[in-house]
This record gives structure tokens, C-alpha cells and sequence, in this order.
């Protein structure tokens, strides 16, 4: 078995991309079980749609996956150093996107949980962080 650069770009794409759903979902976690807390407090329901912004940026695992197993390791063999380029490249789009994708979720759980109110608007803004990631994906694979 010999060593590829291109091989080695799509397996940084994934962990990357792993890295930075990791992350985000600490961060938009930590919003949701301070959300809930808040809710026991006050004798409240705990809104169960929660865990929706707290699972979110797990996407970007898959969206890494995806471009390692269909792009990257094609380009990987014809050249390898694009391949370990835009791997780098799309993993850390990725990366920042799952990570800014925590932050607006855990954000919307506090709000959330405090109003019961908005969950629409809330969700908009998380999927805005997440296209940042699909268009890296989408890019990527023309590219």
C-alpha cells in the first residue's frame, strides 16, 4: 500500500469537518440543557424541540463524508495535491460552519426555551449557517 496526498485530503475533509460538528454540538448542547434547567425551574415544559438546535451541526460530519467517499477519493489517484488542498480547504468551511451553527443553536434554545416563541425564525438562522457548509460541499465536488 503506498501513501497518497490525495487520500490523505479526503480523510482530513471528514475529520475536519468531524472536528467542528463535534464542536458545535457541545456548544448548542450546553444551550439546550441550560434552556431545559430553566424551564424545570419555573415549573415549565421542557420543549423536547430542543434537541433539534442541539443536533444540527452534525450535518457537517455527514456533508465531510460524503465529499471524501464521492470526490475526494477520485481526485485523490489524477491529483493529489488538489485533492489535499480542497480537502483542507472544504474541511475547515465545514468546520466553522458547524461550530457557528452551535453557537446560533444554543442561542435559540435559550430564546426558545424563555418564550416558547419563534422556533421558525430560529431554525432559519441555524439553516443559514448550514448552507455555509453545503455550498462548500456543492463547490467541491464541481470543483
Amino acid at each position: 500500500m503506498t501513501f497518497s496526498f490525495g487520500m490523505l485530503g479526503a480523510a482530513i475533509c471528514m475529520g475536519i469537518a468531524a472536528i467542528g460538528s463535534a464542536i458545535g454540538i457541545g456548544i448548542a448542547g450546553q444551550g439546550a440543557i441550560g434552556a431545559w434547567k430553566r424551564c424545570y425551574i419555573n415549573n415549565k415544559p421542557a420543549p423536547f424541540i430542543l434537541t433539534v438546535f442541539a443536533g444540527a451541526p452534525l450535518t457537517q460530519t455527514i456533508y465531510g463524508f460524503l465529499l471524501m467517499s464521492i470526490t475526494l477519493k477520485e481526485m485523490g489517484a489524477s491529483n493529489p495535491g488538489m485533492a489535499l488542498g480542497l480537502g483542507i480547504a472544504s474541511g475547515l468551511a465545514m468546520c466553522f460552519s458547524a461550530i457557528a451553527q452551535g453557537k446560533a443553536g444554543a442561542a435559540a434554545s435559550d430564546a426558545l426555551g424563555e418564550t416558547g416563541k419563534g422556533f421558525a425564525q430560529y431554525i432559519m438562522v441555524v439553516g443559514l449557517c448550514e448552507s455555509v457548509a453545503l455550498f462548500a460541499m456543492v463547490f467541491s465536488m464541481i470543483a
